[in-house]
């Protein structure tokens, strides 16, 4: 008989916490993972990320050896010896897997607990996300980004790592609501970094997910930052 497969990871495995999950943050499951991995998200967020990984690796398991002991049973293979080892190495991958399962799941509730609290305690805050143009602002910022003032014309504008161009108006707006902090130790001919404060990224965790073709409306092309003409007329 051929070796037993090894289980292949999923890129999420739905769990029965999911829907609390989505329902405490605003956001999908899929959407908070590639937030994590850009940095966008706070530490409490970030660690039920990182717990909500673990047990979803658990949940791939224990579908894997589920299947793969159904399959075992189902008539397919000869019952032999080798079989009934199968079987037996089978039954003691899903015990092991259920095992990691449940110990995951109270530190994915643990971590998810004070999100909960948060999140009734500030319903007012939740049901105001900042907008569009201020999103796409703050995570251009988290890529990387300084302010600077040209030394012939007096011009002070920020640049981001991926060429976008942000007025210092904008940017002065989003300083004094607290979302962003700049170093002001170096000088602004030298360019002062950026970076968002953690209401900066409290706000983004808070904000819902913009659709892609709104957000491809926004930003027409590398150099050139979106204005809403609609307020500003």
């Amino acid at each position: 008989m051929p070796p037993d497969p090894a289980p292949v990871p999923a890129r999420r495995a739905v769990s029965q916490l999911d829907h609390r999950i989505e329902s405490s943050t605003g956001h999908d499951v899929d959407a908070l993972r590639e937030r994590r991995d850009r940095g966008v998200l706070d530490e409490p967020h970030a660690r039920l990320v990182d717990r909500h990984r673990e047990l979803a690796q658990a949940e791939t398991a224990v579908t894997f050896y589920r299947t793969h002991l159904h399959r075992l049973t189902s008539g397919e293979f000869p019952i032999d010896g080798a079989l009934f080892e199968r079987i037996k190495r089978a039954v003691e991958q899903l015990e092991n897997a259920a095992d990691e399962r449940d110990a995951a799941a109270p530190q994915v509730i643990a971590a998810l607990e004070p999100i909960e609290s948060a999140a009734r305690t500030a319903p007012a805050a939740r049901s105001e996300p900042i907008p569009a143009a201020d999103q796409a602002a703050l995570l251009a910022i988290i890529g990387g980004a300084k302010l600077y003032q040209h030394l012939h014309t007096g011009r002070i504008s920020a640049t981001t790592a991926a060429g976008i161009r942000i007025p210092y108006p904008e940017l002065k707006r989003l300083e004094s609501a607290g979302l962003i902090s700049r170093d002001t130790s170096h000088p602004l001919h030298a360019g002062q970094p950026l970076a968002l404060t953690e209401a900066g990224r409290t706000a983004l965790v808070s904000a819902r997910r913009m659709p892609a073709t709104e957000a491809a409306t926004r930003i027409t092309r590398p150099g050139a930052w979106p204005t809403t003409s609609a307020h500003r007329r």
